[in-house]
Formats: C-alpha cells, structure tokens, sequence
C-alpha cells in the first residue's frame, strides 16, 4: 500500500519524491521483530548521497535514499523490549545486530549480520544490505533496543531538533575523524573540505580543545561558513602550495594532525582545481602532518566508480605516496564511523550547550517535496547542511 512517500534516485543528477510502500517489520523474507517503525521528524541529505546522485557507484534505479534519520516511534516489534511507542529516537546511519563479534568489540560500522554483501550496512545505500532509505515519511528500523538513542525530554528535544539531527551521522562521524587524528588540547588540526562534515569536523575539533583549527576547501561561502565559527580558512584554488598557505596562519608549514573529509571525488590544488585527482587530498596530508603525526579518513572511498578518472580510480585504487607516510610513521584511520561510540555524549553536548553544531554547519530545514532542489542546491556547493521535514514537525 502506498501510504508512504520517499526520495528515489532515478539516475545520474536525478531524484524524484515518489510514493511508496508504508514500511512493514520486515526486509523482504526476513522478519524484523526486532525491529520499530519511525515518523520521520527529521532527514538530512549526505554528501555520500550525493556520489550515488552523481552517478558516481552502482546504485540501483529506485533507491530510495537516505541514511540520517531522526523519527518518532509508531510501532514496535513484539521483540523490542526498551524502545516504546511515542519514544524520539535517533538512528544510527551504520545499522548494527549488537550480536556479532564486531558488535561486542564497539565496530558498528562493521556488523557482521545485516548485510550478506560484506560487513556493514546502512539504509539507503547502495551495497549496504537492500535497508530501505529514510528520506521519506515512515521508516522501519532494525534491532531497535541496540541501535536507537532515545532522546530524554521530548520537548527539550524539539528544541533542539535542528542540532540533534546531525546525531545520526555527519556530528560522529566528523568527531570520529577528529579523534582518530588526535585533535586535542593545544593542537593544530588541518581538515581538507568545509562541507557538512568538515564543518562539523572542524566544530569537534573545538570541542576537543584544539588551539587552531584550519579548514581547506575550493568554495568561497564554504570557507566563510568556516570561518564563522573561528575557523582559520585556506582557499585551496590559490597557487601557494597549502604548506605555504599552513605557514602563513601559524607560523610553521605543517601540523599536528589532519584529517580528509572529502573522499574519492578529491581535485586537485592549485593550478589543478577543476580536475579531478582522487589521491590529492591524502597525498597532500601526508606532506604537512607532522612525523608521527595521524590522519583521519571519515570522507568516503569506494571499490566501484564507474565515472572515476581512470581505469585505477574506477576500482579504487589511488596514487599514494605511502612512502611518505611510512617515512613519518604516520598513521591512518578509515572506515565509517561507529556512530554509537559517540552519540550519547555529543547529545548530551548539545542538550547541555556545549556546542552549537547546527550553526557550525549551518543546517537548512526543508520541505520533502524541496528535497529534489537540496540536492541540486549541494551539489552546486551551498554552504548548508539540509534537513528535511517530512511532516512539518520541525518550527
């Protein structure tokens, strides 16, 4: 029954609100008592979304999108014993069974049991285990008692809604890059790419106790989002080569740690701003971390892209100058948050006001039938991170 409405990719560029089925407490032939089914409060558009907009993975016509959810519980499965109806929730992006080895072990982002593909899933994703997306106005949710974080007060929550939404993944998820460069008290952190998770990034980075953080990116409104918040900016189109540019603002052309929050669609710098060069960002890293120094990896590397730069690029493999990092004995952290490592103490970040991430990334509501023009509006590189509000929840 068509009950339910959600945003499809319908091709290179193209998405379209369409209806679709209400969810059930299932995923095809497996039943997911276990499982709750969500009003989605709030939804954001990812900047991983916008690689499977692009064209830029194997993702099936139809995919109904998005992985950042944030709902209202309506029905809950026989099995759900915690999570109750009428409860506000936060969901997880990584879905996780809480059963596995890497479940126990706190590798979320890495559950062995909800995709047959390969460890990791998520909804809406291509490659991720078929979990229907959430950019829509009912979701269903699995294994619920494990992965929802329940928000204590409702009504301290609503008010606070445009922030907590960045709890299901791009606030952990540039928190997690943070804290696996090593960002912290007094150190100089550079982070490649002022979009959302950059932003937010850059934001932990504060929250850690960095002494200056510096943002990287090729667009001006981004830089200034930035810089709004204290952020020193570098304009990475410049010709000075960015450990130049790192001198200027602190005296010395490196840093303590970095981390990359662009990913595979990197171009290059300088003279070498319009073309893509995926391997840019990391080789350009490792050149201005210090020896000894960390790299965090949140921005998002794939195994196919079939619109990649060349034959390499198209599988994933990149032109790395490792032996520049093995020579500073850098190290390197990949992979996709474990967003339950972090959630529960950035809520209550948020709730305490500790930081005000929604500003940092200057977070947009909109409309469900806006989401088409959001998605252009980011692909185009708007300085905004935006929240769709499928109900009109959201004041």
């Amino acid at each position: 029954m068509a009950d339910n409405r959600g945003v499809a990719y319908m091709g290179p560029g193209k998405v379209e609100v369409q209806s679709i089925d209400f969810p059930k407490l299932a995923l095809g032939n497996r039943k997911c008592d276990h499982g709750v089914i969500l009003r989605v409060v709030t939804t954001n558009i990812c900047g991983s979304d916008q690689h499977m907009v692009r064209g830029r993975t194997t993702a099936p016509l139809g995919l109904i999108l998005g992985h950042e959810i944030t709902g209202e519980v309506i029905e809950a499965g026989r099995d759900v014993e915690f999570i109750k109806v009428g409860d506000l929730v936060s969901a997880p992006f990584n879905i996780a069974c809480g059963r596995c080895r890497n479940c126990k072990e706190g590798k979320t982002g890495i559950c062995l049991n909800v995709n047959p593909a390969r460890p990791g899933a998520a909804y809406g994703y291509v490659d991720m285990g078929g979990w229907i997306g959430g950019q829509a106005e009912y979701v269903m949710v699995p294994y619920a008692d494990f992965n929802l974080l329940k928000f204590p007060d409702r009504d301290k929550a609503m008010a606070k809604i445009a922030d907590l939404t960045l709890l299901s993944d791009i606030f952990p998820t540039g928190f997690h890059g943070a804290v696996t460069a090593g960002a912290g008290p007094g150190t100089i952190v550079y982070v490649a790419g002022a979009g959302p998770v950059g932003l937010a990034c850059a934001a932990s980075c504060q929250l850690l106790g960095a002494a200056v953080v510096i943002v990287g990116d090729m667009i001006p409104e981004r830089l200034e989002q930035a810089r709004s918040f204290g952020c020193a900016a570098i304009d990475l189109r410049l010709d000075a080569s960015l450990a130049d540019q790192i001198a200027q603002i602190t005296g010395e052309p490196e840093v303590d740690c970095a981390v990359d929050c662009v990913g595979f669609e990197a171009r290059g710098h300088g003279r070498d701003a319009g073309v893509e060069r995926p391997a840019t960002v990391l080789n350009s890293l490792m050149q201005v971390t210090r020896a000894g120094g960390a790299i965090g990896i949140p921005g998002l590397y794939v195994t196919e892209d079939p619109g990649g730069a060349d034959e390499n690029a198209r599988v994933g493999n990149l032109g790395l100058r490792i032996g520049l990092g093995w020579a500073k004995s850098h190290s390197f952290a990949t992979g996709q948050c474990p967003v339950m490592r972090y959630h529960r103490q950035l809520m209550q970040a948020i709730l305490h006001d500790k930081i005000q991430i929604a500003r940092a990334v200057n977070a947009t509501i909109i409309s469900l039938d806006d989401a088409p023009k959001g998605y252009r509006d980011f692909d185009r590189g708007a300085a905004r991170k935006f929240v769709i509000d499928p109900h009109g929840m959201v004041q």
